[in-house]
């Protein structure tokens, strides 16, 4: 496998990543029991999984 198709896997596992925090996070805002808030930092997975998909995606363009 090509450098190329390293970064675009690596691109989706974080595109991923993004989704399943989003719908994470849209979950925990929308939860009937207040009290069950949970300890996971969604809003910061997804920040770091934008951030992510933006590099890799950059330097996916970018190696081809």
């Amino acid at each position: 496998m090509t450098t190329q198709g390293w970064l675009w896997s690596a691109d989706g596992a974080a595109l991923a990543l993004l989704l399943v925090a989003t719908v994470a996070d849209h979950r925990r805002h929308h939860r009937r029991d207040l009290d069950a808030a949970g300890w996971m930092p969604w809003q910061g997975l997804q920040v770091a999984g934008f951030i992510a998909l933006l590099v890799l995606t950059t330097l996916a363009l970018r190696a081809g």
